[in-house]
């Protein structure tokens, strides 16, 4: 390895390249050739656990002042407003504007007045990883402390913590259905689900493949930074990740980490993990990759995303390849029968029941049908259309370096589910908008709407009962 591929590495992993400046053309696309880290690693654990572990303090507190600045982090609920297990839903935009601007000021505004006045909130523009140098999976504290304690497994990390504050997070643990077994409800029983207790919560209520299914979804297997290796970032070695660590109870916790084909790392976008309910019925997996199956999603996860795409690591670090036509079949034959949370004022076609709904819903649902046109993406009955839009949100701004990710274009994404959106907090692909309220601003400014603060506030209302 060269001497400058050996400061490279070095600079890596003690997250100092997140702080250092990038080298960028004049239009602000450039960047430095891509650093991909080596196989044979010349420091022993020690060494890097002790560099990485100092530098955490000022990687935080630059990320934290950074969260800030961008939003209003306070925890204010919405009156009489609950997840489907009862947990409160955070009211209210968050997102901070700049200094002197309004919301209807800047949405009078085109998206090249507000490029050029430098006033789009940072809010929408993509979120950097808590260590975006080094990227990787991290867990909030309540899934840390909850596989900890029935697994003896520990998912900290000693390079980073999760970011956000727990009320902007879906309820832990979520509830689970079965579109098999409706009559039951929640079928985890109030419980998170783990390899520890599967078996006695399950067995006799799903057949042998699915069961096999779910225990491959519940088993740790290496990952990048949850492994055996000196250059792992848990002090102790890891058995690794399993698929439910991050999509909790076939939902989601809000674990994040980076995507794994953008190059070089300032380029790669943060992604927070999407809820598994509902997969039968969509037809692309993956915020950019465009899987076409939920196999190919599975065994995509495995073998490539728990690695950062790289294959030689993979190779390195322990990669279990699942095979296709049991394990990986098993395990999608499970995630088929992830259902959606109840939605009692929808009719069977999706929209509301006008004798369930009340008057500010029923004025929601026809602007998400009409002047917001929320539904040419977002149709009923499951408000998908299963295929990938570009926004361009890269014409509000100009590209920048925050905390080692360059704020540019984010690209095609695919088109999520909003049937039990009010679960799934944050929201967009990467997290940066925290409330419902948030992301209706958001599309008000991308799309151009021009809605009032009284259609905005009907549209969450119909959003909250989906």
């Amino acid at each position: 390895m060269s001497k400058l591929r050996k400061v490279t590495w070095r600079l890596l992993v003690t997250g100092a390249i997140a702080t250092a400046p990038a080298v960028l053309s004049q239009d602000g696309g450039g960047a430095a050739p891509p650093v991909t880290p080596p196989v044979d690693i010349h420091e022993s654990f020690a060494i890097i656990m002790t560099r990485m572990t100092a530098a955490k303090p000022d990687i935080e507190q630059r990320h934290n002042a950074m969260l800030e600045q961008r939003y209003d982090l306070t925890n204010r609920p919405a009156p009489g407003v609950t997840m489907s297990k009862g947990k409160v839903i955070q009211a209210g935009v968050r997102v901070r504007l700049a200094g002197g601007m309004t919301w209807h000021a800047l949405a009078a505004l085109s998206p090249d007045e507000i490029k050029n006045r430098d006033v789009f909130p940072q809010g929408f523009m993509p979120l950097p990883h808590v260590n975006h140098a080094v990227g990787g999976m991290v867990f909030p504290k309540f899934s840390i402390d909850e596989i900890k304690r029935q697994e003896d497994r520990d998912l900290t990390r000693f390079d980073a913590d999760f970011d956000l504050p727990e009320h902007f997070l879906p309820e832990f643990p979520p509830p689970m259905y079965l579109t098999t077994r409706p009559d039951l409800g929640d079928v985890s029983q109030g419980k998170l689900i783990t390899i520890a207790n599967y078996y006695e919560l399950f067995y006799g209520i799903v057949d042998p493949k699915e069961l096999e299914g779910l225990r491959l979804l519940l088993t740790p297997f290496p990952q990048q930074q949850f492994n055996q290796t000196e250059d792992r970032q848990t002090v102790r070695p890891s058995r690794g990740v399993a698929c439910f660590d991050c999509h909790s109870n076939g939902h989601t916790n809000a674990a994040f980490h980076l995507v794994g084909e953008q190059r070089p790392q300032q380029f790669r976008h943060r992604i927070d993990t999407t809820s598994l309910r509902g997969v039968n019925i969509q037809r692309l997996f993956g915020s950019q990759r465009a899987l076409k199956t939920v196999e190919d999603f599975t065994e995509f996860e495995q073998r490539a995303a728990y690695f950062d795409g790289d294959h030689v690591i993979a190779a390195k670090k322990g990669v279990n390849p699942l095979e296709r036509g049991s394990q990986v079949h098993f395990m999608a034959e499970f995630q088929e029968i992830l259902d959606f949370p109840p939605a009692p004022k929808l009719d069977l076609y999706g929209k509301l029941d006008p004798a369930k709904a009340s008057e500010q819903e029923t004025r929601g649902q026809a602007l998400f049908f009409g002047k917001a046109q929320c539904a040419t993406c977002h149709p009923a009955p499951y408000y998908t259309d299963n295929l990938m839009h570009n926004l361009r949100a890269e014409r509000f701004f100009k590209p920048r370096m925050v905390n080692g990710l360059m704020e540019t274009a984010d690209g095609p994404i695919k088109t999520f589910t909003l049937r039990g959106v009010k679960d799934s907090p944050p929201y967009l692909h990467d997290g940066r908008l925290l409330t419902l309220d948030d992301t209706v601003e958001f599309f008000n400014i991308i799309q151009g709407l021009k809605l009032t603060d009284q259609e905005k506030a009907a549209i969450v209302a119909f959003l909250r009962v989906l």
